[in-house]
């Protein structure tokens, strides 16, 4: 699944391309994605892209009318084409805009979402959201305030988009690893002086990943086309058995919430 880094690559290489264009059309060519498209999303037609912006995985198409709720699911993405291209197999969604270009939305498994927000109201997928990870709002304070007497293991803590959104599976496991802190170990017995590793850990790792592109998965892929290439630099995640790059040990893996968890059991206590 997409993570937040690579929705906020999507949300950087898409935006160039559509705010202060028109929309022309939209096509829908399925009734339903994860959820049943709305018909109010035909009131886009003829609006002015003012800005795309994101919250947690959700990318928002903003206009004067309202704005389009796109969340790429388990395999979605969003590519820039000439609007002549003619449309795939798994092209379910087309935006034409006024610059001969179309916003096209990929899905081959259909879990992700266009959904409908009227201005300024906020849509109920929203409601539950904590804190942007790369804001002052997601800081040391807040975490451990969260996290005090929770016997949750701290890796599904740091992946409850209740207490803040868009640490990953995959960004869990390195954040964890840069920050020497065991996944299994119970989220209330981290110490303060140990979130504030973590909270800036966590930051640096998303940041550098937005930075490098995302990370290259089989399914994603730069709005360009071009895949993001911070797999390349993953220090523990998909290494099981292979040597811990700080000690030597073997990488090891567990499952955690259901979730392949890797870690090094010397340097994460």
């Amino acid at each position: 699944m997409p993570e937040l880094p690579e929705v906020e690559v999507s949300r950087m290489g898409i935006t160039p391309h559509l705010v202060g264009q028109k929309i022309q059309s939209l096509t829908f060519r399925t009734p339903k994605l994860r959820w049943p498209i709305p018909a109010e999303l035909q009131q886009l037609q003829g609006q002015t892209i003012r800005a795309i912006s994101r919250r947690a995985k959700y990318l928002l198409i903003e206009t004067d009318q309202g704005c389009a709720i796109v969340h790429l699911g388990m395999s979605g993405s969003l590519r820039v084409l000439d609007a002549a291209l003619p449309a795939g197999k798994h092209d379910h969604v087309d935006l034409t805009l006024s610059n001969g270009k179309v916003l096209r939305y990929n899905d081959p498994r259909r879990f992700g979402a266009w959904l409908w927000c009227d201005v300024d109201k906020q849509h109920t997928v929203f409601e539950k959201l904590g804190p942007e990870p790369l804001t002052d709002d997601f800081s040391v304070q807040t975490f451990s305030d969260r996290a005090k007497g929770k016997k949750v293991a701290i890796k599904q803590f740091i992946m409850d988009n209740h207490v803040v959104v868009g640490v990953g599976n995959i960004y869990a496991n390195e954040s964890l690893f840069t920050a020497r802190i065991h996944p299994q170990r119970s989220a209330g017995k981290v110490k303060v002086a140990e979130w504030q590793v973590l909270v800036a850990e966590i930051k640096a790792v998303l940041a550098k990943a937005i930075t490098q592109g995302g990370t290259t998965l089989k399914d994603f892929a730069q709005a360009d086309g071009k895949p993001g290439y911070f797999a390349q630099e993953l220090q523990v995640y998909g290494k099981a058995g292979q040597p811990c790059p700080i000690c030597g040990e073997p990488i090891e893996e567990l499952k955690i919430g259901q979730r392949n968890t890797f870690f090094c059991g010397n340097c994460q206590r």
